[in-house]
């Protein structure tokens, strides 16, 4: 089978390890899922890095000085060791099943997991190693998708995969309304004039200028993960102009 992606970044927010249960961050369940569909990439033959968020433990974002008591420097940084604490648990899996894979954490956490390098990273991804990307950017102020289109750019990604509730960009809500319109292609552009939120404009504008396209898919269907990787037609693409609609 033929796959268009030679490399692959995936964002894969913190709740999947949690959805559809109360109380459990970590759902053994859902991180067995997640290593299965890992396995169904790798054997493709696609190098894959997973950026991991940290959203079922801690999310930094929302909390600031006047309805938490967090700054705001310190929320993020927690939120960043939430996401470490994730990367570590889908190691302990893959390596459970013999999956050879890396964490690499844009924090320096001497003794727990390698500083970030994109030299390793990239011998990694060559070796057939799995790479877990942590901690963010390793700045406050950063979402887990500014770090993903980052690590895409830094690793020269074919494309950036970012695992939703949604199968795709919609023009509102399709949650709250059932007539929602689903974008099947988007330009950077668009996405950044009609102010839709699947990502922020940091993530949005670093692909856009470097040219990496980002598809915006569910994580809720069985096998969805895998499924995005053959299937490119699924969710929402977007890219630049001429890559989406052509020269004409």
């Amino acid at each position: 089978m033929s796959i268009a992606y030679r490399r692959i970044v995936l964002k894969i927010g913190g709740e999947f390890l949690c959805e559809g249960t109360s109380g459990a961050t970590i759902v053994p369940e859902r991180l067995q899922s997640l290593c299965q569909q890992i396995v169904t990439i790798r054997n493709l033959g696609v190098e894959l890095a997973i950026v991991v968020g940290g959203g079922n433990i801690f999310r930094g974002h929302t909390y600031n000085d006047r309805d938490s008591g967090f700054r705001r420097n310190d929320a993020d940084k927690m939120g960043m060791l939430a996401t470490a604490i994730n990367a570590l648990a889908l190691r302990s899996y893959l390596e459970d099943i013999a999956i050879p894979c890396v964490v690499q954490s844009a924090l320096a956490l001497e003794g727990i997991t390698p500083h970030f390098s994109v030299q390793d990273s990239l011998r990694a991804l060559q070796s057939g190693r799995i790479v877990l990307l942590c901690c963010g950017t390793g700045n406050p102020f950063f979402s887990t998708d500014s770090a993903a289109a980052l690590r895409a750019c830094e690793l020269e990604a074919d494309i950036l995969l970012k695992a939703t509730k949604v199968d795709g960009v919609y023009d509102c809500d399709p949650f709250k309304n059932p007539d929602a319109k689903k974008f099947p292609k988007l330009s950077f552009r668009e996405v950044l004039e009609k102010n839709l939120q699947i990502m922020d404009r940091t993530a949005l504008v670093l692909c856009m200028e470097n040219n990496i396209p980002i598809r915006i898919f569910s994580s809720q269907r069985s096998g969805g993960i895998a499924e995005a990787v053959e299937n490119i037609s699924l969710g929402t693409l977007i890219g630049n102009e001429n890559d989406i609609y052509g020269n004409g």
